[in-house]
């Protein structure tokens, strides 16, 4: 009896020595923003796709990316200011059949489409690894790397505002919002490499970690509601945007949908 129990203390001990700390945890996710090896990347192109075009370049039917799905607007230089939505972060799951830890990113942004030479851009970061989920709160001037905020919890079911200001080419701002939570977190760029200022987006990402693309988490449907574009002149909509779907290996992952009041992006493959 007495040789059982001091198994039993010893296999808990072990297993709490097993399992990092969340304080373990944030200082492996700032080690790995540390290195670069979380990035998010211009969109990558798919499979070659016979797509309908308005006249303003935006795709009526979806274009296709190994790394991208949501809506992109498309227009000339200088055009877009500010990107917003909001969303509600997912529970993710392991896609079937799948094991070990998979990810995946919701954000807004400016360019990254037609413009590949640099991105602004926040969002959020979803992980599942086995029975357990994590989430980042990140902001982003490519082609640096990601950088996590401080100071802002997520958790499954939040409500989230995320939104990029461009205040000229080479400056603006990154903001999130916790709705659920009351916390805001705001970064300042100055001196970046220029924008364009071409495209305005709203995406749900397979990011790149150590020189590749993470496996994929599922999602289920991210939904960005509230979404809007600035630009000098007022704002706009991703009524009539690009739609955007992923696929990787021959298989589309994603069913996109958007109008002028929302962005949806389900996660629909294995």
């Amino acid at each position: 009896m007495f040789a059982a129990a001091l198994l039993c203390q010893v296999l808990l001990a072990t297993a709490a020595f097993a399992i990092p700390s969340s304080r373990e945890r944030l200082a492996q996710r700032v080690a790995r923003r540390a290195a670069g090896a979380h990035l998010s990347h211009p969109k990558a192109p798919g499979s070659a796709r016979v797509a309908d075009v308005d006249a303003l370049g935006n795709v009526t039917h979806p274009e296709f990316s190994s790394n991208w799905a949501g809506a992109v607007l498309v227009a000339g230089s200088n055009t877009f200011k500010s990107v917003t939505g909001t969303f509600t972060v997912p529970t993710p799951r392991e896609p079937s059949g799948g094991s070990g830890t998979h990810s995946a990113s919701a954000w807004v942004g400016i360019d990254g489409d037609t413009c590949g030479s640099a991105i602004l851009q926040t969002g959020i970061d979803f992980t599942v690894s086995g029975s357990r989920t994590s989430f980042d709160a990140w902001y982003e001037w490519f082609p640096d790397f990601a950088h996590d905020f401080s100071g802002i919890s997520i958790s499954p079911g939040n409500s989230i505002t995320v939104t990029v200001t461009a205040s000229s080419l080479t400056s603006g701002t990154a903001t999130i919002i916790n709705h659920s939570t009351g916390q805001q977190v705001s970064h300042s760029f100055s001196g970046q490499p220029a924008l364009c200022q071409e495209n305005a987006e709203w995406i749900v990402e397979d990011f790149e970690e150590n020189g590749g693309l993470v496996p994929l988490a599922n999602w289920g449907t991210v939904t960005f509601t509230g979404v809007s574009a600035g630009t000098a002149s007022g704002s706009t909509t991703p009524a009539g945007a690009t739609i955007i779907d992923m696929e990787q290996n021959g298989r589309q992952l994603t069913s996109v949908s958007a109008s002028s009041s929302s962005v949806t992006v389900t996660y629909t493959g294995p």
